[in-house]
């Protein structure tokens, strides 16, 4: 059974760049990994999505140009890149296995990491 953690979450100014991890002790190679997020009183939101093949699949053009998804296999990890945050950027975000292509709806998820944008 699929494990996914996510780390990498923090507190940030405006402006500023994380980058959150997605691991796991079970191989993710074969699974398509996508990144969501939640705001406080709102919707989890799909961000981007990568497959086995490492094509991406954006759920969002609010990120775009500043969002980035990208795999280690090596490192068994996928990771969400996020430059130049914003205060509504702030959000607890998830990564979440979508079997092997990207369809936009996870099944396993991981416990979330929470990112907060602020001065």
């Amino acid at each position: 059974h699929l494990h996914l953690v996510e780390s990498g979450g923090d507190l940030v100014r405006p402006g500023g760049s994380l980058r959150l991890s997605c691991t796991s002790k079970e191989t993710i190679e074969h699974f398509a990994i996508g990144w969501f997020r939640q705001a406080p009183g709102k919707e989890r939101d799909g961000i981007s999505c990568i497959s086995p093949s490492n094509e991406i699949t954006d759920y969002t053009d609010s990120v775009k140009g500043r969002f980035t998804i990208s795999r280690d296999s090596a490192k068994n990890a996928v990771y969400l890149q996020m430059n130049n945050l914003k205060p509504e950027d702030t959000a607890v975000y998830y990564c979440a296995a979508e079997s092997d292509y990207c369809s936009g709806y996870g099944y396993l998820w991981g416990q979330g990491t929470q990112v907060t944008v602020s001065s």
